[in-house]
């Protein structure tokens, strides 16, 4: 699926750290930044997060969520949220559904080899539920900058 800003964006209902699940559903009302990264405690995975968390103020201010996908399992999220006190919740998508759905999950190369994998990747949703803003092959460095302001100007 080729999403645009302005589609409505895939609803999901995925195991999240600490047990439990959350859904798009669980955001109504308010902005959401969903970004997705191929795997926890990696160097640009950790700093992406890192840099969200570090934000994370800044972007309750603006009424804007922060939620991490990536495929790792839920327990392995619980011991990488720990490690770096990440304060925001982070899903487990082991079946790559919402990959999937977002169009994310993607061929990739690397050494000569192709593989499947996850395409990092930043949604800014609306309180509506419609995709503002998507940003894709995502370089890490001001990444998490870049989407506060868009949040700060939906």
């Amino acid at each position: 699926m080729d999403l645009q800003e302005g589609d409505a964006a895939p609803d999901f209902r995925l195991p999240r750290d600490g047990g439990g699940e959350l859904s798009l559903a669980d955001f109504r009302g308010r902005k959401l930044v969903l970004y997705a990264y191929p795997k926890d405690d990696t160097p640009g995975c950790t700093q992406e997060a890192i840099a969200f968390n570090g934000l994370r103020a800044a972007f309750e201010a603006c009424g804007t969520a922060i939620v991490g996908v990536s495929p790792d399992p839920a327990k392995r999220h619980d011991r990488f949220k720990q490690k770096h006190e990440l304060t925001f919740p982070l899903l487990a998508d082991e079946s790559q559904a919402l990959a999937e759905a977002y169009g994310i999950w993607v061929e990739k190369s690397m050494y000569g080899r192709s593989y499947m994998g996850l395409e990092r990747s930043t949604f800014l949703i609306d309180a509506e539920g419609r995709i503002a803003r998507i940003w894709r092959k995502v370089k890490v460095a001001g990444h998490a900058q870049e989407v506060l302001e868009a949040a700060q100007a939906l």
